[in-house]
Formats: C-alpha cells, structure tokens, sequence
C-alpha cells in the first residue's frame, strides 16, 4: 500500500441471541467506549472520520448515518454509511486513511437481529422481483441448492459440512463472545432439522445481536497511539452476479476475486503457507468449505477431506474460524466481517486465551453478505 494503514483499538457489545434489555444504540455507545479505551482516544478530538456499516431495511429507518452521531461521539463530524458487509467498512476506512486527508477513522457495525419480525421476507426483498421473489420461498433455499451444486461439483460429503459445524461451535466453548457454542458430533447436525435440503438446522448459523468497533490510524499515527498495531497488509472486494439464474452455483467466484485482490496488495502468492490463520464466512456450513477453496487455501474438493482430517481444527495445521465462527458466535448480519476481523485482531495480539493460535503473526478475515447475493471482503491482517 501506498501509505501504512494499523487497527489500534477495538470494542465490542458481546453478542447474545436476543437483548430486550439494551437498544441498538447502547450496544454501539457500549462499543466505542471500548474501542476509544483500547486506542487511548477521546472521540471529541482525535477522530477524523466515522463509518458506519447499515442496511436501512434492516434498521427499519432510512439515511442510517443520522441515527449514529451521538453514540459515537460524532456530532459535527463526516459520517458515511457502507450498506455491505462489515469488511466493505473498513475497506471505505482503509481508502479513507490512503487519500492522506485523514489520520484517524472508525468503523462501527452492529446487528439487532432479534428486533426484526420478518427478517426472511426482507432478505427475500433482495431477490430478482420479476422471476424470483414471486415464488414465496424462504431465502434459504438458494443456500440448500448451492450446497447440493457444490457437493456435486467437489465430491465432498455431507459428513464433511457437518463436520464445519460440529468444529465451529466446539471453537466457541472456547469463546466467551460465542452464544451458539456447542459440543456436538456429526450425526446430531445431519439429523437435526431440515432447512432446505441437504441444509439442516444445525448447519445455519443462528442470529444474534451485538456490535463492534474498531479504530484505524495511519502510520506514523498508529505508532504513537499503539504499542501493537495490528497492520492491514492487503484489503479486497468484489461481486458476481445477482442473478440465480446465471451464477456459478459450485463455486464463490465473488470470494475468489476478493481475495485475489486482498493478496496482491498484501504480496502473498501461497496464502496457505503465508497465513498462520483464518476467519472465513461460515453463515452455512458448506460455506467456510467453498471459502476455503475460493480463498485458493486449499484446491477444488480438498477442503472436506481437510477438515474431516482435523487439518483445519484449533490446533491443525491451519486454524479456520478459532472464534467459532457464525455457527459458534452467531450471524450478526452486517456486523458478521467485522467480527470475523475482530477475532483476527485478537489472535495477533495474543489475546486469545484458551483459544490462541500458536506463533499466530499474519491472518485472514473473509465476510460474505449472505444469501441472496455474490458480494464478499477480505483482509489480511499482521503484527
């Protein structure tokens, strides 16, 4: 990158399945708190920049940015709002500090899950209204057609997503973050309940509320503010098709060319022995196997067998979803990348605990923004 671009601080409200008793607004005032702590910051002086991560028909507001200012201590100060995943924010953050107007940004994102009444007919409104939408069917339908095309595709078995499953959420017994942690076995996933066939119940993360923040600083800034900035090496994103009629269905094309971007920026030409780690979208089981594979960390069909081998376990060969992932933490819609890039942080710091990767000094986060669309991030993080 043209200028050096470091993680300073971060907060977070922990992430629970449901939260009557605090609003979406004190979970974010919760965070920042939290996140200006960790980067010795006061958010009335040192802070250049804020972006919030929303999606207006999940708020069930429009122009969410004037809903955010004072919470964050952003009064009288730019507010933008990035309606994506929580890794597209601090890619706007990261472009924010390269342009060399400013030295100090924060990215806030968060999820209220719980308050949605019909979540599935709002993610339903993102599908073709023509073609698509008409045929009244819950969303996750895409997701159990696009696992049957991928099994196909790969030869991997069902055993094999079950598998993601069963070691996301045993990861999140570790997490004190996690609100799906679980010990399971791979015949408890593939006899619980169907969603969308092959899908099963057990295989969907499920929702939770919660937010996160993170404070982004240039350079020579960083250095001061931080005796251990995390470094943003390489950032990329990309989409394909919204199209279901005309996308790969085996394959995440979308994550292929995020990624591709991300380590060209970052100089890493073999990510599986370059990374030490990953936190990869698993918002379906299936998906962190397709990730991998997309992310180019294993090859087309390799990454069931991988996983089932325990190459992928917290203490395999290379660590997938440490955090226990969205199966183990919860789906915090557009909140998900940022948590997924909060774990990574966490991890290079050594602050992991029981769950800390080994010798861990440069790792991934990859976010995907859920069916129906083609849209992913990744960013390559290093201490």
């Amino acid at each position: 990158m043209i200028r050096e671009v470091a993680i300073v601080g971060v907060g977070w409200s922990p992430f629970r399945s449901i939260t009557p008793d605090i609003s979406y607004k004190e979970m974010m005032y919760e965070a920042a708190v939290r996140a200006y702590d960790d980067a010795g910051i006061d958010p009335r002086r040192d802070i250049d920049s804020f972006v919030t991560v929303a999606e207006d028909f999940n708020e069930g507001t429009s122009i969410f940015d004037e809903y955010v200012p004072d919470q964050l201590g952003a009064v009288h100060r730019p507010v933008q709002t990035i309606t994506g995943d929580g890794i597209h924010g601090l890619a706007a953050a990261v472009m924010q500090i390269l342009t060399g107007q400013f030295d100090v940004i924060v990215v806030e994102a968060h999820s209220k899950a719980s308050n949605i009444r019909t979540l599935p007919h709002i993610i339903a409104y993102a599908m073709d209204p023509v073609f698509n939408r008409p045929l009244g069917a819950h969303p996750y339908f895409i997701a159990g057609l696009e696992m049957q095309r991928y099994m196909a595709e790969t030869g991997t078995s069902h055993a094999a997503c079950a598998q993601v499953a069963v070691k996301n959420r045993h990861n999140a017994l570790l997490n004190p973050l996690a609100g799906y942690a679980a010990d399971l076995i791979i015949g408890d996933v593939l006899n619980s309940e169907p969603i969308a066939e092959p899908l099963t119940r057990l295989e969907c993360a499920g929702h939770a509320d919660g937010a996160v923040v993170m404070v982004l600083a240039a350079g020579e800034t960083a250095r001061v503010l931080s005796d251990k900035p995390i470094w943003v090496r390489g950032i990329g994103w990309a989409n394909d098709t919204f199209w279901l009629e005309s996308r790969a269905w085996g394959q995440a094309l979308y994550a292929a060319n995020a990624s591709q971007m991300a380590y060209r920026h970052a100089g890493i030409r073999n990510p599986r022995l370059e990374l030490d780690f990953a936190e990869i979208d698993d918002t379906f089981a299936y998906k962190e196997l397709q990730h991998l594979e997309a992310l180019q960390i294993c090859q087309p069909g390799e990454a069931g067998p991988w996983t089932m081998a325990g190459g992928t376990a917290l203490d395999g060969e290379f660590p997938v979803n440490p955090s226990g992932g969205s199966l183990g933490e919860g789906h915090l819609l557009d909140c998900t990348g940022l948590a997924r890039t909060l774990e990574v942080v966490i991890q290079l710091r050594g602050e992991a605990g029981q769950r800390q990767v080994e010798d861990a000094e440069i790792g991934m986060a990859f976010g995907w923004r859920g069916v129906p669309t083609t849209g992913g991030a990744a960013v390559i993080l290093s201490n």
